[in-house]
């Protein structure tokens, strides 16, 4: 190998490790984005299932009926379940979404490496190919002069 293709490897390999550790900041970035969303959207469930729980109670204070009181009883279990299952629902995109940008960046990367790698293949497939026809050649010559 000369001076230049070290110095040209080295140049690709210091621009594939610069590029890395920008794909893997614009991926804390979306985390810490997404993050927030995530903090915001439990946090405003829980306000509001707590809401619904007081709700409840004291239409459940004013009761002066057992039937009533089952009635309300069950429309909050009812309401809450539903609630739950919509707010899971949401929880789960928000957090397949997630993954979904904190791989972005790393698309191109990942396409990047795989092709230096299969760059490097080539060049040591051809440095091998050429050290073997000099061996040959080498063989070929003590052969004849023997």
């Amino acid at each position: 190998m000369n001076q230049q293709t070290i110095s040209q490897q080295a140049e690709a390999a210091q621009k594939f490790g610069k590029d890395g550790m920008d794909a893997v900041l614009r991926s804390f970035g979306t985390l810490s984005k997404a993050s927030q969303a995530i903090a915001v959207e439990a946090t405003d469930f829980a306000k509001q299932s707590f809401e619904h729980g007081t709700a409840t109670l004291e239409k459940l204070a004013g009761v002066r009926s057992f039937d009533k009181a089952l009635e309300i009883q069950t429309e909050y279990v009812k309401t809450s379940y539903e609630r739950l299952v919509a707010q899971t629902t949401k929880m789960t995109e928000l957090y397949q979404n997630l993954a979904k940008e904190m791989a972005k960046p790393f698309e191109g990367f990942v396409a990047q490496a795989q092709e230096q790698v299969a760059n490097a293949q080539d060049r040591a497939f051809a440095a091998a190919k050429d050290g073997l026809k000099k061996v040959e050649t080498e063989t070929t010559k003590i052969q004849n002069a023997a």
